[in-house]
């Protein structure tokens, strides 16, 4: 079993990360003492389980932070360490924040290529489903499922067409970092979920 540092009570401090957290390294590790993804640090400072699926984080935030983990390089990636601390903890209550993550990283993507009638296209469908979740800030099973089957589905089709035109740019390392920091800040402004059940107990939400 993984012998991982010991989280501490409540949120850990901004910036503020304890000695003995792995290694920042691309993928998923089977062990800390082979380094940790982005979020198996976050996950290590929140429950103390090495995973790279905390029940405290938003699975789309999660799934952009695993993918920009692992698409810069080492001098970048050691950059976005202290994020882990704000990842943590950040699992906005409201339904329209899946869409409209998604909608920013295709958003993202049109700077790359503003010609892309795809990308138009893709980021409309996201802003306007954010919009019509808005109101609908209940979080019941039968909504945890229909959002769950729109990332496994479109959603996560828009988002890793997204990253892929992301990766074409001659500064991806920098476009995906300022992404990542901009989505961990608008996160952490929204307000978390309360005595939702987590993501794993019924239904996995990861893409």
């Amino acid at each position: 079993m993984p012998s991982p540092p010991t989280p501490s009570p409540g949120r850990p401090p901004r910036g503020g990360l304890p000695d003995g957290l792995p290694l920042p390294g691309r993928f998923a590790h089977l062990h800390p003492d082979d380094g940790a993804c982005l979020m198996e640090a976050a996950s290590l400072l929140a429950t103390g389980r090495f995973t790279d699926e905390p029940p405290g984080t938003h699975p789309v935030l999660a799934a952009l932070a695993r993918a920009v983990n692992d698409a810069v390089d080492d001098t970048t990636r050691q950059t976005l360490w202290p994020l882990a601390a704000d990842l943590a903890d950040a699992d906005p209550a409201d339904r329209a924040y899946g869409p409209l993550l998604v909608g920013t990283v295709v958003d993202a993507a049109r700077h790359v290529r503003p010609d892309s009638r795809r990308l138009k296209r893709r980021s409309a469908a996201c802003h306007a489903r954010a919009h019509r979740l808005a109101r609908a800030r209940t979080s019941t099973t039968l909504a945890r499922f229909a959002d769950m089957l729109w990332w496994h589905g479109p959603g996560h089709h828009h988002f890793d067409h997204a990253l892929r035109v992301l990766l074409t740019a001659p500064d991806a390392d920098q476009r995906l970092s300022r992404l990542l920091h901009r989505a961990v800040t608008e996160a952490r402004g929204r307000a978390p979920r309360e005595q939702a059940p987590t993501h794993g107990e019924s239904f996995s939400y990861r893409g």
